[in-house]
């Protein structure tokens, strides 16, 4: 079974299972597709994490975030009035794109495949053309006119759901990879073009090095089940914290009342007041995630009254994907851009739009998340897994939404593990999540002093609004399967059966299995 949000990438990943890929092939080809058909959200100039089962040992777990050049210097942003990072159009947010050596590291410890079939159909959509999705082309619109951005934008700026779309220079660069390697697309034609667009933000040896790394998941018990995740410099220990103090709440049978709503809010704010003081890439998750910790965050919550910690949430471009193979193996992938295409900034010879993941690190002196060479910076990437007691699969699950993301599953988890719903009906439900009351860029900081509201779903239980509103939140309501709160994907594994679902807020998301 693949779950993303559009049925070209699904369908690329189910047919590399029909081939006898393995499920870390299918995301591969998935996430290929969508780096192509989707670069408002992903792309090859992002960063990439994800989970693969086993049921044998902890879930594997690759870290394909990138690292800051050899040229970041904090200093010089503060020198010129900089009080955070750029946001967009600033070659300095962009991070060397981690994406591909995600790819390869998967593809070489897990994969079946050539990778010329792997990625033959992201290939052949970026040369032949793909027809633009109505999310694509209603994003279009905000490209600016800079080198590179030709074959996205058109000749107009605009493009009409259904229009075919061709994207040549992408083609070169994932068939750079096929024949060369990693060499093929970080020593080629893409990163020879990422250096001169630096202007010695990057040295050659910051892309020679492998961006992506194997790392130790960190892991809690909740609903009855084993929650694991991402560490540090992933913010997946908040998921974790979250279930785990949400847990040991006295949370209603019923969703629709206000104060399943509540706990949950107050668990992800206690769970998250401190994020931009503890998460940054030499933080010890596990730490992050230890009883002891938890429990005081557990203890300060009350169930009667909002807290006001100044927690804010940020909005951001993503997308996740999950896979399940016919061994029972489990993938759960997220890729990114950060906000939209990015940075707005693209490679001039492939048209690769950039990220700006960069926007996580600080620019304060001395901050553990300083902007400094060689430094990952903080990430909203969430991707999750969930095995029973025993270590065997029993789900995996991820979703785009920036900062929202561990609050978006959480919800998902309590609705489909706390209360036994289908993954379809777990998806499609109302959410809340945690919004500043001041943004600016959509990428707030956490703390902000005008306090933490709380924004609704139109759809979400009628009841919440007023509940929470008399527990002291501050709350505003939203259109119905409001795309700003995610696109979530869930497969469930149930006695060797399959259930999943595609969020419906993606419009053109599907779940399909074999």
């Amino acid at each position: 079974m693949v779950s993303t949000i559009d049925h070209l990438a699904t369908e690329a990943g189910l047919g590399v299972l029909r081939d006898g890929g393995s499920a870390a092939d299918a995301a591969i080809a998935a996430n290929a597709v969508l780096a192509v058909v989707a670069p408002n959200l992903c792309g090859m100039g992002g960063d990439l994490f994800a989970l693969v089962s086993r049921d044998d040992a902890p879930p594997a777990t690759v870290n394909a975030a990138g690292r800051a050049g050899s040229g970041a210097d904090a200093a010089r942003l503060r020198a010129e009035g900089f009080a955070e990072m750029p946001f967009k159009e600033d070659i300095r947010s962009v991070t060397v794109p981690g994406c591909v050596d995600g790819w390869l590291a998967l593809h070489e410890r897990f994969g079946r495949l050539d990778l010329d079939r792997v990625l033959a159909p992201a290939i052949g959509y970026a040369r032949d053309g793909f027809p633009a999705s109505p999310m694509l082309a209603a994003s279009i619109p905000v490209l600016p006119a800079r080198p590179g951005s030709e074959d996205l934008r058109g000749p107009t700026g605009r493009r009409a759901p259904g229009e075919t779309i061709r994207r040549p220079g992408v083609a070169r660069a994932l068939d750079a990879i096929v024949s060369e390697g990693r060499a093929g697309f970080y020593e080629g034609e893409f990163g020879e073009g990422l250096l001169e667009l630096g202007h010695g933000e990057y040295a050659a040896p910051d892309l020679e090095s492998p961006g992506a790394r194997w790392v130790d998941p960190i892991s809690v018990e909740a609903f009855g089940h084993v929650l694991w995740g991402i560490p540090p410099s992933s913010q997946g220990y908040l998921l974790l914290s979250s279930a785990w103090i949400a847990d040991g709440l006295p949370l209603p049978d019923d969703p629709d009342d206000p104060l399943w709503a509540h706990l949950l809010i107050e668990a992800s704010k206690h769970a998250g007041h401190d994020r931009p003081a503890v998460l940054h890439d030499a933080a010890d998750g596990r730490e992050l995630v230890s009883v002891d910790r938890l429990a005081q965050r557990r203890e300060a919550i009350d169930v009667d009254r909002a807290s006001h910690l100044g927690v804010g949430a940020r909005a951001g471009d993503t997308t996740a994907l999950c896979v399940v193979d016919g061994d029972g193996v489990g993938v759960s992938l997220i890729q990114s851009n950060a906000s939209g295409f990015g940075s707005h900034l693209f490679e001039p010879s492939t048209g690769i739009n950039l990220h700006n993941r960069g926007l996580g690190f600080s620019v304060e002196e001395g901050h553990p998340a300083e902007y400094a060479p060689g430094r990952q910076p903080p990430h909203t990437l969430t991707p999750a897994m969930v095995t029973d007691l025993d270590g065997h699969l029993a789900a995996v699950l991820g979703t785009m939404g920036g900062d929202s993301q561990p609050q978006i599953l959480l919800q998902v988890l309590a609705r489909a593990f706390g209360l036994g719903e289908s993954p379809s009906r777990a998806l499609a439900a109302g959410r809340f999540r945690l919004s500043a009351k001041e943004q600016t860029t959509g990428f707030a900081i956490w703390t902000d002093p005008a306090g933490t509201a709380v924004a609704l779903e139109g759809h979400a239980p009628s009841a919440w609004a007023n509940g929470l509103t008399a527990r002291g939140h501050e709350v505003s309501i939203t259109a119905p399967f409001d795309h700003g709160f995610g696109h979530a994907h869930l497969i469930v594994v149930d006695d060797g059966h399959l259930a999943g679902a595609a969020d419906p807020r993606a419009r053109t998301g599907l779940c399909s299995g074999l």
